[in-house]
């Protein structure tokens, strides 16, 4: 439970900095996102959980 919210935290470091550093940019991306069609959001955030869940496998064995 200590490792879900330590990555949590991260989380949200990550995202605060983005927000902090270029919230141009971030604030592009957004709308970008936002005139996405479903199936490749859909596709994406899959993706991104199998890497997640590959990296987590990886350092944690």
């Amino acid at each position: 439970m200590a490792d879900l919210i330590v990555a949590l935290g991260l989380v949200l470091v990550i995202e605060g900095l983005m927000l902090a550093a270029a919230p141009g940019a971030v604030r592009r991306a957004a709308e970008s996102i936002g005139q996405l069609p479903d199936q490749p959001l859909r596709i994406a955030g899959l993706a991104g959980a199998v890497v997640g869940v590959l990296v987590v496998w990886l350092m944690r064995g």
